[in-house]
Formats: C-alpha cells, sequence, structure tokens
C-alpha cells in the first residue's frame, strides 16, 4: 500500500506522517506549506509542494507514486477566521476536497481518511457527545467539515470510495519538538506564551455550570491522534469501510484543571484574568469514544499530565 497524506506538513499531518512512516507504510506528502513546513517532514518522506486544490499535481502524484489511498488533513481551522473569511474557507475546505475525490476517482484510487472536527457538532444539548449526536455547526469552519463528510459519503456511495472520517475534539501536545504548532489559537501555547511573558493566563467565562464554573473540554494528544489514523489506515486496507468516529479521550477537563496541570508541571506562577464568556461557549463538550474502541481497537493512553508536558518542553526549545 501507498499513502498519500494531503496536509502532512502540518502540526497534526507531520505527527500523523511519521507515525505511519514508522509503522512500515509507504508515505508521500503533499502539502501547499501555507500552514506546513518542510522540516517536519522526515527527509526519506517524498514531499510535493502543491495544493490539494491543483488537480494536475494531485494527479500526477497519485499517478507517479502508484498511490492507494489517501489521508487528507490540509484545511484551514480557525473558527472565528471562518467567520471573518467564509468565502476563504469554502474554497480552501470544500472546493480542494471536491478537487482531490474527483482526481482520486479519475486515477481509480478508492481509500481516503479524512480529518474531520468535533466543531461539526456546534453546540450540543447533551455534555457527552457520540457520533449519533445531531450536526449543528455554528460556524463556517464546522460547516465546511460537515459538508466534506457529505461529500465522501456521496462519493463512496456513487464510485465505491471506501472512507472513515475521524472527528478530532481538542488535539494538543507534541511528540517531537520539530512538529510542534508554533501559531496555533489552541489554549495550551496561548497559556505558554502568556505566562513566559509576565501575563495572566486569560480565562473566558466562570459562571459555567460545572464543578469549578469554567468550561470543560475533552484534550487528546496528538501522538494519539497519530495512533488513530495508524488504526483507521489498517482497517482501510483490509476491510470495505465508510464510518465517522470520534477521536478524544472520554473525559473532560476544566480550564482551571488546566492552569494547575501546567503550574505543576512548569513550576511556574499562573495568575488568571477572567474575562466574559464567549457567546455562543457551550459549558461542556466530551467525546464518547466507545464506538472507535470498538471497532478500530483505539483508546487514548495520554492523560493531561502528559499533555501539558510535552507541549511545555516543546515551547520551551521553540
Amino acid at each position: 500500500m501507498s499513502w498519500l497524506v494531503v496536509g502532512g506538513a502540518g502540526y497534526i499531518g507531520s505527527h500523523v506522517v511519521r507515525r505511519l512512516h514508522t509503522e512500515g507504510e509507504r508515505v508521500v506528502v503533499l502539502d501547499d506549506l501555507s500552514n506546513g513546513r518542510r522540516e517536519r517532514v522526515p527527509r526519506s518522506v517524498p514531499l510535493i509542494v502543491a495544493s490539494s486544490g491543483d488537480r494536475d499535481a494531485v494527479c500526477d502524484a497519485l499517478d507517479r507514486h502508484r498511490i492507494t489511498g489517501v489521508v487528507n488533513l490540509a484545511a484551514r481551522k480557525s473558527g472565528p477566521e471562518s467567520v471573518e473569511e467564509p468565502l476563504g474557507y469554502y474554497r480552501d475546505n470544500v472546493e480542494n476536497m471536491r478537487v482531490l475525490l474527483e482526481a482520486m476517482v479519475e486515477k481509480g484510487v478508492r481509500r481516503v481518511l479524512f480529518s474531520s472536527s468535533a466543531a461539526v457538532y456546534g453546540r450540543p444539548a447533551a455534555t457527552r457527545v457520540d457520533e449519533e449526536t445531531p450536526t449543528e455547526p455554528i460556524n463556517p469552519y464546522g460547516e465546511t467539515k460537515l459538508m466534506c463528510e457529505w461529500m465522501l459519503r456521496s462519493a463512496g456511495n456513487a464510485h465505491g470510495l471506501s472512507w472513515i472520517a475521524l472527528r478530532y475534539f481538542n488535539v494538543v501536545g507534541v511528540e517531537d519538538p520539530v512538529c510542534c504548532e508554533t501559531n496555533g489559537d489552541n489554549l495550551f501555547p496561548l497559556v505558554f506564551r502568556r505566562i513566559t511573558a509576565g501575563e495572566p493566563a486569560v480565562v473566558c467565562g466562570c459562571n459555567f455550570p460545572t464543578p469549578d464554573g469554567t468550561g470543560v473540554r475533552d484534550y487528546v494528544h496528538v501522538s494519539d491522534v497519530a495512533d488513530a489514523h495508524a488504526a483507521a489506515v489498517a482497517r482501510l486496507e483490509t476491510d470495505a469501510c465508510a464510518e465517522v468516529y470520534n477521536v478524544g479521550t472520554g473525559d473532560g477537563y476544566s480550564v482551571l484543571e488546566v492552569l494547575d496541570a501546567v503550574r505543576e508541571v512548569t513550576g511556574l506562577p499562573v495568575d488568571v484574568e477572567i474575562q466574559p464568556a464567549r457567546p455562543g461557549d457551550p459549558s461542556e463538550v466530551v467525546a464518547e469514544v466507545d464506538k472507535i474502541g470498538r471497532d478500530l481497537g483505539w483508546k487514548a493512553s495520554n492523560g493531561l499530565p502528559e499533555m501539558v508536558y510535552s507541549t511545555w518542553q516543546a515551547f520551551r526549545r521553540t
């Protein structure tokens, strides 16, 4: 088997590439390097600098490297930015996915693993979310991920594609410092940037109906996410499927619990600045992960201390 990893020079993508490569999969990366970095891709892995929306480049890569499956991690992924630039998100996330699937169908590539997001759920009524929870995204980013899932299902039905969509929850942590997220807006790097600058950590909302009043989320280590991809690739290589899976730990941590872990790991004081809750923020969202455990034999192995520690070590190095 030979896998084309689209977006394989990004934060999550580079961890996935390294995991698949380590496990003996033949891997090729296609990335336009708009959010990726060349140095994240192992030297022994071919890198094609092109967009997934470049049909000629994609077709050439599928042919030249005799690709039998595609892992698509290429996307813009900021909810707030997607509200300001919706057309750019529909172009880069949805249209590029259409071009990629069209090229796959033309070249007879019938396996695809798609990087989706818990953003497809929006503001769920229940605090614990399974794959049957209604999908009601609240921003263009979440809408584009859901539309891509619809495309996968339709293309699968029409053209015999075998596919899996992984709905990530809050991906954090680092396995190799060269792969760390340097410009992300996730909680962990934001906190580290502020406390090392002598500024308080910002907490948005302290009156949620949670034990300490702050929002609760399901954080999952990027190394576990890479393992989930490896398990999904193994399934696609052996069985025809059309499935959606949550990728999380099944455990929720509040913002204040995360800050306590940051104090423990770094030994630094972490002052807190309380700001109003952001409009629409749910109080608690935690993944149900029984399905992926049952079908793919996958379960996250890293807890909050490991997530904070690995992010802190990479932050200090970079």
